[in-house]
């Protein structure tokens, strides 16, 4: 075992949300979080600049489902990242709140996947 196997071990290595609209979900990802993607055919695109590689699949049956997993992204600037996001079309699910040791928010996205956004709270 190398070095670079043991230390992606037991670590998550790709992230995969379901998919509705293709251009909606570039946009908006790449408006709101300066993620880049590639297109492979009509049914997936993958992103990166994420922190993690991932992507978005289209298939039949396969449909967003809220509350499922929630993947939690991090923002310097909480507020800004709101607007952000509800300007480019998400919609807030959960007002931010505050949690001992951060504030967040949900939305959801394009697809209608919720996720959230958080940051942590100055000592």
């Amino acid at each position: 075992m190398n070095d670079q196997t043991k230390s992606n071990n037991n670590t998550i290595h790709y992230i995969e949300l379901p998919l509705v609209d293709v251009e909606a979900t570039k946009k908006f990802y790449g408006d709101v979080f300066g993620w880049r993607f590639t297109q492979w055919g009509d049914d997936y695109i993958s992103f990166e600049g994420a922190g993690i590689d991932g992507g978005f699949n289209r298939e039949e049956g396969v449909y967003p489902a809220a509350p499922g997993a929630l993947i939690i992204l991090y923002a310097d600037d909480l507020e800004a990242k709101y607007k952000e996001i509800v300007k480019a079309g998400g919609k807030i699910v959960k007002e931010i709140f505050s949690f001992p040791g951060g504030r967040r928010f949900h939305f959801m996205d394009p697809n209608e996947n919720q996720l959230a956004v958080w940051t942590i709270t100055p000592t």
